[in-house]
């Protein structure tokens, strides 16, 4: 009976090139977590590695290696349901496998140059051979072709497999928004002497980029995953996901406003900025809510008649996809507000809260949902019915978002120091700083941050643990 049991049930290329992203994915979570907890010590502890990995090169592989992991993630979650959506293999999956070896070599070089090499001299080489120096997008000139390269090629694959079979309302969605995903990046790929201008383009990528397109990424991943997951009706997902193109097109544009405070751009961008960034999750937390509603009122009749009704097929991964409504709504909307007006954003601004708001936002947004994709994916390469939710997924799940919860708030009581002493007390200068540095609320709060790394770091290891061994031990449960 053993011998029957099914080792790779992928049906397509394209899935299986899904799986390849997905686990360079985690790899690189891993690496980003690691780097988090290294500067979360150097917070403590100024001297710890000094000279020797210093703390600007540790944020910068910690976020770099977020933004990277999620795009990899992404983009295997595309290839995942590109065959269940279109009905036809992936066009052109040997190219899409020769982007990924591509874009994996790169981000290879790129880390260790972050690494081993550190910084440079600020001259032309230096930007094209180490980094840009410019905060989330450091990828030096060559990586930032490469990168355009890469997706572009990855267009290809969903735009010519869409073409090629059914169109969908999601992969309709899908293939207009990666077009602004590669577009997008090309406003960081240049700049001007100008500070205001050249963050006024920055922002192009660091907000439209994450904030708009990365969005809508997740609403589509959402929507084919409650179809497959639970049964939700099509028609239902779709509209909820036209609602949210519509929605975080209009709000996550003029949403980009609130990046324009001080950096020397009209004073209109206070009210319009204020006024529509905190719209962005509420179109994707509504489709949840409809359709769970929809699904419990089903299972609620089918229970009536005697019957089954549409059952839960991959409990982790539904697990994180609920995560991720719940954690959008909180990290992206309600963080987000916190402080986002003006009139609020002059004495938070470059403080902790900006990490609370990051931490939560990056993980209730894309993390969770990803993480999602990643269960479902290890379900498809088992070929089982049904996942079921055993000790190590509740661990990885619950010490994750615990450990994620517990940073957000300790660095949300770091900056609240931050903005009574530094800011409101004292006035902003270097020597507030520096005093509200080492007081003791301030020291206490990159304490608990610390422990609360910890605490997801073990989390991330029961995660790893489960998703190596999930697919087989549901395998064994169904023989």
């Amino acid at each position: 009976m053993l011998a029957s049991i099914k080792t790779n049930s992928l049906t397509n290329e394209g899935q299986k090139l899904g799986m390849m992203y997905f686990r360079v994915a985690i790899i690189l979570f891993g690496a980003q977590l690691l780097m988090g907890l290294i500067a979360a010590i150097q917070f403590l502890v100024p001297g710890f590695l000094f000279e020797i990995f210093d703390f600007s090169v540790a944020r910068m592989v910690h976020i770099n290696a977020l933004v990277v992991w999620m795009l990899y993630a992404m983009i295997g979650s595309v290839y995942m349901m590109i065959t269940d959506e279109t009905g036809v293999e992936t066009v052109g999956i040997k190219l899409g496998k020769l982007g990924f070896w591509v874009l994996t070599a790169a981000v290879t070089v790129v880390v260790l140059v972050y690494i081993f090499v550190q910084v440079g001299a600020g001259t032309e080489a230096s930007i094209w051979l180490i980094h840009e120096g410019r905060e989330y997008i450091e990828a030096p000139r060559w990586a930032d072709i490469g990168i355009v390269v890469v997706v572009l090629i990855f267009y290809w694959n969903v735009f010519a497999s869409y073409m090629a079979g059914k169109q969908t309302g999601i992969m309709t969605v899908m293939v207009a928004n990666l077009m602004a995903l590669a577009g997008l990046y090309l406003a960081g790929m240049f700049f001007t002497d100008n500070i205001s201008m050249d963050q006024f383009w920055w922002w192009w990528v660091i907000h439209l980029w994450v904030e708009a397109t990365w969005e809508v990424f997740v609403g589509t991943l959402a929507a084919y995953a409650l179809i497959r997951l639970i049964g939700a009706k099509r028609e239902i997902v779709e509209m909820w996901l036209w609602i949210e193109v519509l929605m975080l097109f209009g709000s996550g544009v003029l949403g980009m406003g609130h990046h324009y405070f001080w950096i020397g751009t009209p004073e209109y961008w206070w009210e319009i900025g204020a006024l529509f960034s905190a719209l962005e999750p509420v179109p994707l937390i509504a489709m949840f809510v409809h359709v769970l509603y929809d699904w419990g009122k089903e299972q609620g009749m089918a229970h009536g008649r005697g019957e089954e009704g549409n059952v839960v097929t991959n409990g982790p991964a539904m697990a994180w996809i609920v995560t991720n409504a719940f954690g959008n709504f909180l990290g992206a909307g309600v963080w987000g507000f916190f402080h986002t007006l003006p009139q609020v954003n002059i004495y938070t601004h470059g403080t902790q809260f900006t990490a609370a708001h990051g931490h939560l936002a990056f993980f209730g947004a894309y993390a969770t949902i990803l993480i999602g994709m990643m269960y479902y994916g290890v379900q498809k390469a088992h070929g089982v019915e049904r996942m079921a939710m055993n000790f190590k997924s509740k661990m990885g799940i619950f010490l994750i978002t615990f450990g994620v919860l517990g940073m957000t708030v300790a660095l949300t009581i770091a900056g609240y120091e931050q903005v009574l002493v530094e800011r409101a007390e004292l006035g902003g200068t270097w020597n507030a700083f520096f005093i509200a540095q080492e007081l003791p609320w301030y020291i206490q709060a990159q304490l608990w941050r610390t422990i609360m790394g910890v605490v997801t770091l073990v989390g991330f290891i029961y995660l790893v643990w489960d998703l190596l061994t999930i697919g087989k031990e549901s395998q064994k449960e169904e023989v």
